[in-house]
């Protein structure tokens, strides 16, 4: 018999006074963005009634306060506080040991996440572009099951062919030595947020979108320390108005390296139809301005070419079918990942380096010109499609599944 003993169970928190101050609104004691990231903090461990948490989500909605930057930022620190914990002094050993630091990229840890949210139901184009990205940088995507699309990107994973990996078996027990053995890490939210068990079913009894579809983003698991192990990040956002609140939010957490994008079509990707809005953060400044496929140097593609809407499965096979290289060089989907994937390149600074040794099949020819913001947005798509053709996607994949299955099941 086991002589460990349950956790006792915390005390309840009634948060009516607190919603009693945000609705209806106009109340004299204005309710603070701390007040609120505290009271959702007691959604993690259970604290609060499934009446009361639905009801200050209701009023973060309608009031409009989960669409401000600060509630945004304040509430992902209060997740993040809420993580499983990870060894960080070990994860940065680890991170320093397997630094490959190039241009203005210090060698960290790298995510690419879009909120969904935007309908237009693409193949999983952050997933495949983290996937690509990760033969040249480290990266921590953070991501989940499927919320608002057919495919998310765990259901993508789960469906790899010949053998998927076993990402439910990446912990903080076992991260640092995922690192130890693989540039790429895939950091399941549900094994990184045990509390939002507890806010699941009260979300899917709601019929909005609440502030966690806005919140999962900020609150990579890897984002907990200073100096931070994650050093860029490419963000999606479904709708215009929020980019720049999640440029605010991001700056008020100290990023000093990330973008969040909007596609024209309220695309929560870089699009490859038309035009995106960007939000760049350089050193904790903000820069906005517009991209295209063209300055790419690719061409545009509508998204009733990208959008296949298709199962999980049948998105996992075109994934295995670019990784292996087996897609023509113009395919649509092709050029749609390669913009993402050139795109988070350029933000974590690879593409400032004058020279080029990424190995087997690189001509060494790095393109300087610069387009919109300042970036080597043409170097950026150089450099993924190296790392397609050149297999080195395809081995930094095949590393991870392989490194995965090896850890024993909990």
């Amino acid at each position: 018999m086991s002589s460990q003993t349950a956790p006792a169970e915390l005390p309840p928190v009634d948060i009516k006074p607190l919603l009693s101050r945000l609705w209806p609104v106009g109340h004299p004691d204005t309710v603070s963005p701390d007040e609120i990231a505290n009271a959702i903090s007691y959604f993690f461990t259970n604290q609060v009634s499934d009446v009361q948490a639905g009801s200050l989500l209701m009023c973060l909605h309608f009031t409009g306060l989960d669409r401000q930057a600060e509630v945004l930022s304040r509430t992902a620190q209060a997740m993040l506080k809420s993580a499983a914990k990870i060894d960080v002094d070990e994860l940065r050993n680890v991170v320093d040991s397997r630094r490959r630091p190039e241009g203005d990229y210090q060698g960290g840890l790298v995510d690419i996440v879009g909120t969904g949210g935007d309908s237009h139901n693409t193949f999983n184009i952050s997933t495949t572009s983290s996937i690509l990205a990760s033969s040249i940088l480290l990266i921590a995507k953070h991501g989940n099951k499927a919320s608002t699309s057919k495919s998310g990107s765990a259901d993508l994973l789960n469906c790899m062919t010949p053998l998927p990996p076993k990402i439910s078996l990446i912990t903080p027990s076992t991260i640092s030595l995922l690192y130890s053995r693989s540039n790429y890490g895939f950091l399941f939210a549900p094994v990184f947020h045990p509390g939002m068990k507890y806010v699941a079913p009260i979300r899917r009894q709601l019929p909005w979108r609440t502030i966690f579809n806005l919140v999962g983003p900020l609150a990579n698991p890897t984002d907990i320390s200073s100096p931070p192990l994650l050093e860029a990040r490419m963000i999606g956002v479904a709708r215009k108005d929020i980019g720049p609140v999640f440029a605010s939010a991001l700056v008020m957490a100290g990023a000093k390296k990330a973008m969040v994008v909007c596609g024209d079509e309220e695309l929560d990707e870089i699009s490859c139809a038309g035009e995106t809005l960007c939000w760049r953060i350089v050193d904790g400044k903000t820069e906005n301005f517009r991209l295209h496929p063209r300055d790419f140097g690719l061409p545009a593609h509508p998204l009733s070419e990208v959008s296949p809407g298709k199962e999980p499965q049948e998105n996992a096979a075109i994934l295995t079918r670019i990784l292996n290289g087996e897609v023509p060089d113009d395919d649509p989907i092709l050029h749609f990942v390669l913009i993402n994937t050139a795109a988070l390149f350029v933000v974590a600074g690879v593409t400032e380096a004058e020279t080029s040794d990424m190995g087997y099949g690189d001509d060494g020819k790095v393109i300087t010109e610069r387009g919109p913001g300042g970036g080597r947005w043409k170097e950026g798509v150089r450099r993924a499609r190296w790392a397609v053709k050149s297999g080195e996607a395809a081995r930094q994949w095949a590393r991870f599944v392989e490194v995965t299955n090896s850890f024993p099941e909990e």
